[in-house]
């Protein structure tokens, strides 16, 4: 099993190989008792939420990790996946915008994270 900052840079790398956007981590230990740490991401329409959804499930399940359970792919303008400590929310942008998830959870610490360096040869790809 994963602990939550491993569960969270997973996820963050999957919606990153997805292409996803504006990855954020951001720590709520001690001002929520929800979750441990949420991982936000945008997607440019419904197709990229759902595929970059279903890809994050099936790379946790790789790892033992099922979610408590997850709402929005079928409409695909908000995904969350609730894996306890880790809460994925992915966003098309007016939807990320609108509910400001960032703001409203101002207090909490953003977590560095950096997509990983790509080799000169999947760059070209």
């Amino acid at each position: 099993m994963l602990d939550f900052r491993q569960k969270a840079e997973l996820c963050a790398g999957v919606l990153y190989d997805s292409r996803a956007e504006d990855i954020v981590l951001l720590d709520l230990r001690g001002i929520s008792q929800v979750t441990d740490m949420f991982v936000i991401a945008s997607g440019d329409n419904k197709r990229m939420l759902k595929a970059a959804a279903n890809r994050v499930l099936a790379e946790l399940k790789e790892h033992g990790e099922i979610p408590l359970g997850h709402e929005g792919i079928a409409a695909g303008e908000w995904v969350l996946l609730d894996f306890n400590d880790v809460i994925v929310h992915i966003f098309q942008e007016r939807m990320r915008e609108f509910y400001d998830l960032e703001f409203l959870w101002g207090s909490a610490t953003r977590i560095p994270w950096s997509p990983p360096h790509k080799t000169a040869s999947e760059a070209d790809e």
